[in-house]
């Protein structure tokens, strides 16, 4: 008999916090940022960390259920109930290569339903730097945990009860593409004054996970890529357990298989600044490719 997916999350946390040790080790030691292809902004590019990362996640999954493999490596065929998990690096390898403490190891496991959609059913986002891990699944509700001086504290969370753009806190994120930070920018310039603060700390599965906890009422990003996938859809799990909203700007189902225009909300305050996505404009033409699986 199978394990549970309350069970399973727990032991894939504890699989992420043993990779988080290692991620955290590497960190710690002096680098040569010129290895870095920080010309072109592209930090991933150098990053040994993130390839061995990966691997040692992957190769630990296979031990407690392989399932059908890899999401990267899904075939056309599928069959209702098949699971492939979804293992990123490294979620903010510029905050990781510049010694920042946001910065986390994702995962995620996929299930097919019986319409051919394949979902994310479990998540689990773990921050080495700041020892704090969100993990849910499907049915269970979202869980925070921290070590604190006394142990670990588990503690449910849900998102926040602010109902207006005035007086929230949203965060947002961007692209080092320069296009695409534009447009991130554009929207911030647009809404400036409204919220009552606007972060830009990061990574994207951090930011989620805050808005699914209530640190954040709302979290914006456009341009979110397929390398993007493993960071949003373990995240994605950890709010819609928490009962928070995720869709693109213009409020369709997200698209795990295409380029996203992401906003994540507490539910209460996404009327108000979806104009205000929708209304800014993108710097070059920008095409969201409607193909492949939504959330459901």
């Amino acid at each position: 008999m199978s394990m549970g997916l309350r069970d399973l999350a727990v032991q894939v946390s504890r699989i992420a916090a043993d990779a988080g040790k290692h991620a955290l080790n590497d960190q710690l030691m002096p680098k040569d940022l010129t290895v870095l292809s920080t010309a072109q902004r592209d930090y991933s590019n150098g990053l040994k960390v993130d390839d061995r990362l990966s691997q040692f996640i992957y190769n630990r999954l296979t031990y407690i259920d392989p399932f059908k493999g890899r999401w990267e490596d899904r075939t056309d065929e599928w069959a209702p109930g098949d699971r492939y998990w979804c293992v990123g690096g490294i979620d903010g390898v510029i905050n990781y290569s510049r010694n920042m403490a946001e910065w986390t190891v994702t995962i995620s496991l996929f299930e097919f339903n019986e319409f051919g959609s394949a979902q994310p059913i479990l998540g689990v986002i773990h921050a080495p730097a700041l020892n704090l891990t969100y993990l849910a699944a499907r049915g269970q509700g979202s869980i925070r945990m921290r070590q604190t001086p006394i142990g670990e504290k588990r503690e449910k969370i849900m998102p926040s009860t602010v109902s207006h753009l005035e007086g929230s806190v949203v965060s947002f994120g961007m692209s080092y593409i320069p296009q695409e930070a534009q447009h991130a920018l554009n929207v911030v310039g647009s809404i400036a004054g409204k919220p009552a603060d606007i972060k830009r700390i990061g990574p994207v599965s951090l930011d989620v996970c805050k808005v699914a906890d209530g640190t954040y009422d709302a979290y914006f990003e456009p341009h979110l890529h397929e390398r993007d996938v493993p960071a949003i859809s373990a995240a994605a799990v950890v709010l819609w357990e928490a009962q928070g909203q995720l869709s693109t700007w213009n409020g369709d189902l997200v698209h795990w298989r295409s380029e996203n225009d992401l906003v994540a909300t507490n539910g209460q305050i996404i009327d108000e600044l979806r104009p205000y996505l929708l209304d800014t404009h993108c710097p070059e033409p920008y095409h969201n490719n409607s193909n492949g699986d939504q959330q459901s």
